[in-house]
């Protein structure tokens, strides 16, 4: 599994122009996300959660990356070792130890509502 140290989050914008491709645009995407992600130096995030928050245009601003990392610090403070994480509309399954990322995305996006192998849930 690829894991990407996030340094600094801001306002990430999705490609807007029109005349690219759907490929095209979550290429710019990902590179803008990739790119403007710095700073989170207590949180790292897989590859797959990079992909899932590219492939959704998610944008993760400093405020809910903040509420992430206090989330994920709370699991930590409770010994939890695989916690699922809830900011407003968006899910985040963090490997509490490693402090990774596992996985994300937004409640639009949950097909079954269903997680697994996680030993708690962090309403942040």
């Amino acid at each position: 599994m690829e894991i990407r140290s996030i340094r600094n989050i801001g306002q990430i914008q999705g490609a807007a122009d029109v005349q690219r491709s759907p490929e095209t645009k979550s290429m710019d995407f990902r590179g803008q996300l990739e790119d403007s992600i710095k700073g989170l130096d207590k949180l790292k995030f897989s590859g797959h959660a990079i992909d899932r928050l590219a492939d959704r245009g998610v944008v993760l601003s400093n405020e809910k990356a903040e509420r992430l990392m206090k989330a994920v610090d709370a699991a930590e403070n409770k010994g939890s070792k695989d916690s699922l994480v809830l900011l407003d509309e968006l899910a985040f399954v963090v490997s509490v130890k490693n402090r990774t990322v596992i996985t994300a995305c937004d409640t639009a996006s949950l097909k079954q509502g269903v997680f697994t192998k996680i030993d708690s849930a962090v309403l942040g």
